[in-house]
């Protein structure tokens, strides 16, 4: 009898050290230890390789990757796994929850995986008692689990997000619920950031020690900018577990180009934190190149390389690029750029990684179509539309100190549509941008809102006025755009600028006047002896007229006789009249036949 009593408390103490050692490697998947938590989870399962949620959590370490990615190697290890129990075990719910997961992760049928779902709701729904009718609501929350996982475009965070939501109401206590319901919400874009902070505000509620719940409200924070609040949750989420170190490498990462001796002590705080990794190793040369220690950060990259290899720890390239470029080499810098981008992982890469190379390959004439798909591929890996703003600007910087005055301007322009509302310097910019890479149409059209927005600077109408004079041969357009300024100086201040308006229509007379005369001297300008006027001549009376109403306009600008611009107007005006006056009826003053030269 005692010896049955003491098997049975043994067996009720294995249970819980199972389940205790299950909850600890959950967390520490949570924590981004995945390698800890693979051993943890490894162990538990070697414990007790028949139990379906040993052998689904065990499956979970393996689908969680190495915190940076998710290998096709480690996919098939857990879909062997999960496989395995099946044959085993037959049909269990956690083990089809794990399969739906695996196709998922493969870019399967989602169809397919969804009916394994299902499959296993079915299989776990009770059939009586007081929860008759309802599902299991651990096997809901790996539902959820499963299709918060991976990018936007893996899985159905609304189908996922409904299956949580029913779990939520089953289970009263579980924060894991509401962690993955808002990492769904963030999975379907950022408009849905206010139902994912809702999501872990609640995880909170249920758990007010949840410092994942905090860090990833902090991370939406960060994400719009908000320096207050981010820091604020990132704060809550140290101070609700200390040993919690993601917190502590975003902090880095933030501070890394702001202050870098603060960034130094929250990289210390990850190390010794986090899993034992050569990465760590990565971040130390990292941070010795912030510092501007580039000969100590190549010899500490140089060192992880020779031991573990670029393959192992990818960013080492982007390590060696930076302290290059830093040095001078920029033929080492671009080789090591190139490579990284052409070869990472895509969860290794970051958006600063294609800025990088996009200035690295602006120093090198004839890459500019390979920088602008750099600067595409970081927009789509930065959503923050303040960050995208700085590096478009950034971008079309780069593009300009390499002369590539087009590719400046292009992307200048996008950047100027994304920001919206444009300061004084931005019209200034992306103007004299567009005049130094002579797209004198682009000037005139950027010209007129800067024109608009700050009438009291002259730069706008100066870039307007050099961008028509210089845009071709076409006089009708350049007299059309000089129409379109005057209209404007004469809106603003016509005192101000009455001497620039004359200018222009001293312009438009001396077209005219030479327009006449070329006439003139064309073979077809003939006047009968009876009067009638070709063509010819009716085109040079045309041209005379308009040839008035710009000197009317000139002395409408200088109405005092005797001034010097009146009498320029008065005289030139009395010439074109006698034109006029001649080829208008030469058979009243019976001299047709000198029609054709008269003046």
């Amino acid at each position: 009898m005692k010896k049955s009593v003491a098997l049975m408390f043994a067996a009720v103490f294995a249970v819980q050290c199972l389940t205790a050692q299950v909850a600890e490697g959950i967390k520490l998947l949570h924590y981004e230890k995945n390698k800890s938590a693979k051993e943890v989870l490894q162990k538990n399962y070697d414990a007790n390789s028949k139990d379906p949620q040993a052998i689904y959590w065990l499956g979970q370490a393996f689908l969680a990757g190495n915190g940076i990615e998710v290998t096709k190697e480690d996919v098939a290890a857990a879909k062997a796994l999960y496989q395995k129990g099946l044959q085993e075990l037959g049909s269990d719910a956690w083990l089809l929850v794990g399969m739906g997961h695996v196709e998922l992760r493969e870019g399967g049928d989602l169809n397919s995986a969804k009916q394994k779902f299902e499959q296993a709701i079915t299989a776990t729904t009770e059939t009586r008692g007081k929860n008759k009718g309802k599902p299991n609501a651990g096997i809901l929350t790996a539902i959820g689990r499963a299709n918060a996982d991976g990018d936007s475009k893996m899985g159905d965070p609304v189908y996922g997000i409904d299956k949580l939501k029913q779990a939520g109401a089953i289970d009263l206590t579980n924060p894991d619920i509401y962690i993955y319901m808002g990492i769904s919400y963030q999975k379907m874009g950022g408009e849905n950031g206010g139902e994912a902070v809702k999501a872990y505000t609640e995880a909170i509620a249920r758990d007010p020690k949840s410092a994942l719940a905090m860090f990833r409200i902090g991370k939406i924070y960060q994400s719009q900018n908000n320096v207050e609040l981010f820091e604020q949750f990132f704060d809550n989420a140290k101070t609700a577990d200390p040993a919690f170190p993601p917190v502590y490498y975003a902090l880095y990462q933030y501070y890394a180009e702001k202050d870098v001796t603060r960034a130094k002590g929250y990289l210390d705080q990850y190390v010794q934190s986090a899993d034992k990794d050569s990465r760590n190793e990565l971040y130390q040369a990292d941070y010795l190149f912030r510092a501007g220690k580039y000969d100590e950060s190549l010899a500490k990259a140089k060192e992880l390389d020779a031991a573990v290899g670029l393959k192992a720890v990818p960013r080492l390239g982007v390590v060696y690029a930076y302290n290059y470029l830093r040095k001078g080499d920029s033929l080492s810098s671009k080789k090591y750029i190139e490579e990284f981008l052409a070869t990472a992982p895509a969860s290794e890469v970051q958006a600063s990684d294609y800025k990088l190379g996009v200035e690295v390959l602006t120093k090198f004439p004839g890459n500019e179509t390979v920088a602008s798909s750099y600067i595409e591929k970081a927009l789509m890996a930065d959503t923050v539309k303040a960050n995208r703003v700085a590096l478009i600007n950034a971008a079309a910087d780069m593009f300009g100190k390499a002369k590539s005055y087009n590719a400046q301007l292009s992307w200048m322009k996008k950047g100027m549509e994304l920001k919206g509302d444009l300061t004084e310097f931005d019209h200034y910019k992306l103007t004299s941008s567009a005049f130094a890479a002579k797209a004198y149409d682009q000037v005139i059209e950027f010209a007129k809102p800067y024109m608009a927005a700050h009438p009291d600077k002259p730069q706008p109408y100066s870039f307007f006025k050099r961008a028509t004079m210089a845009s071709g041969t076409d006089t009708a357009a350049i007299i059309s755009n000089l129409d379109y300024l005057d209209s404007v100086y004469a809106k603003v201040d016509l005192e101000k600028h009455r001497k620039a308006i004359f200018l222009d229509e001293y312009f438009k007379i001396n077209y005219y006047v030479n327009l006449f005369n070329e006439i003139k001297k064309r073979p077809d300008f003939k006047i009968t002896t009876k009067g009638d006027r070709s063509p010819a001549v009716e085109e040079f009376l045309a041209t005379c007229q308009k040839a008035i109403e710009v000197a009317d306009k000139m002395l409408a600008l200088y109405p005092t006789a005797g001034e010097e611009n009146n009498k320029f107007a008065q005289d030139v005006k009395a010439t074109i009249q006698k034109n006029i006056d001649y080829y208008s009826n030469p058979g009243a003053k019976g001299n047709a036949s000198g029609a054709k030269t008269g003046s």
